[in-house]
């Protein structure tokens, strides 16, 4: 396995984590090795997300790189934002789904690097975004008080829920029958079948990372150095724990045979692995801790585990028409207890391809490689000069 982590310096960080026995051969000790840096960024690292093959990351440089895990090599950058990316979702190895502040959510062709979709999103910034299991459904939350749910099937906005402040997380449940939304330091907990909150958890500090650790447990980290685990259903908080020595600004779980590892990275430099105990009351071991010197803003965890069985999205869902714009009405609708958009969007065939057949991929729509990225800017830069 292999922690990427993206910081402030414009560095994503790699490291390949070896899991090994002490010496009495009883207690677990992992083996962090650094790996590789990769500096293709010119601001600061923003979102990261992996599949079996890729690491994506996002930056303030309103730019999307692609680094090669097998091949170990920069594949090059996608140029579609406008505006600082906020979040990156993968959809098993066919789709990559990226949100921005420039208001857009675009489903990215992860086998040719094409845009298959890009819709105008919300008003303000895209803070946040979620894929259910199913893939036929996405959550997004913006600056403009709402959240969104997405028919990815059809390519379109379904439903609007306008909340009372900016949201800034929304989280699928690991079965997809619950999501969460973070606002402030406040999580909402959503059931699926009623689109209605549940109930209410607290933190002490704003949050700043949620995971599943189950369908019900839900790990919450804050701009403190706590981590603490809570219980979906009863809303009681199941126990903390002292993570690091500065705020969590993310985590990630995953599944190993043996057990549940969480992984959470800090501004205080360090990435730190724990093994979760069944009962989630008790405080979980540290498996290892690596050092970056670095102050950590993005944490992703690759797995080389071939093939995912999680192919693509719907096969519907690359013929659906692009959103330009959002429709202004609305109108009520059962079921989901939520708006649903009273307009069929207007395609926007300018943008992007939606199939990804066209032989003439549009500007800003296909790979860029770092080398052509960079000439490009310096050329932008030249010309303003000029203008000046």
């Amino acid at each position: 396995m292999e922690v990427v982590a993206g910081c402030y310096e414009q560095v994503l960080f790699g490291f390949t984590v070896h899991p090994e026995l002490e010496a009495d051969g009883h207690r677990e000790k992992w083996a962090p090795v650094a790996d590789f840096t990769h500096h293709a960024h010119t601001a600061s690292l923003s979102a990261v997300a992996v599949n079996s093959r890729f690491v994506v990351t996002g930056s303030k440089d309103e730019t999307i790189h692609i680094y090669d895990m097998k091949k170990k090599v920069d594949h090059g950058a996608l140029m579609h934002h406008n505006g600082t990316i906020t979040c990156l979702k993968f959809h098993g190895n066919r789709h990559l789904i990226s949100g921005a502040e420039d208001g857009l959510i675009c489903v990215w062709d992860a086998k040719r690097w094409e845009c298959l979709k890009s819709i105008r999103a919300h008003k303000g910034h895209v803070t946040f975004l979620s894929i259910h299991p199913s893939g036929k459904l996405a959550l997004s939350v913006g600056t403009d008080k709402t959240l969104r749910t997405w028919n990815l099937v059809e390519g379109r906005s379904a439903f609007i829920k306008n909340i009372k402040q900016n949201a800034h997380i929304v989280e699928w449940s690991p079965k997809g029958e619950k999501y969460v939304v973070a606002v402030l330091n406040r999580i909402d907990v959503y059931q699926l079948d009623t689109a209605s909150v549940s109930g209410s958890i607290t933190n002490e500090r704003r949050v700043s990372s949620v995971s599943f650790l189950s369908e019900s447990v839900l790990a919450v980290a804050g701009d403190e150095e706590v981590v603490r685990f809570f219980d979906c259903d009863s809303l009681t908080c199941l126990s903390e724990f002292k993570a690091h020595e500065n705020r969590v600004k993310d985590m990630f779980s995953f599944e190993t045979p043996e057990h549940r590892v969480l992984v959470t990275a800090s501004s205080d430099g360090f990435i730190k692995m724990w093994k979760l105990k069944q009962d989630k009351k008790v405080s979980p071991s540290l498996l290892c801790e690596i050092n970056t010197n670095a102050r950590l803003t993005c944490l992703g965890v690759w797995l080389d585990r071939g093939t995912d069985t999680k192919e693509s999205l719907p096969a519907a869902a690359e013929p659906a028409t692009v959103s330009k714009e959002q429709p202004r009405s609305n109108k009520e609708e059962s079921g989901l207890a939520v708006q649903e958009e009273g307009k069929q969007p207007k395609p926007d065939t300018g943008k992007c391809s939606l199939t990804g057949d066209s032989n003439k991929p549009t500007k800003g729509n296909s790979l860029v490689s770092a080398k052509k990225r960079k000439t490009v800017e310096m050329s932008e830069k030249k010309r303003k000069k000029k203008k000046i």
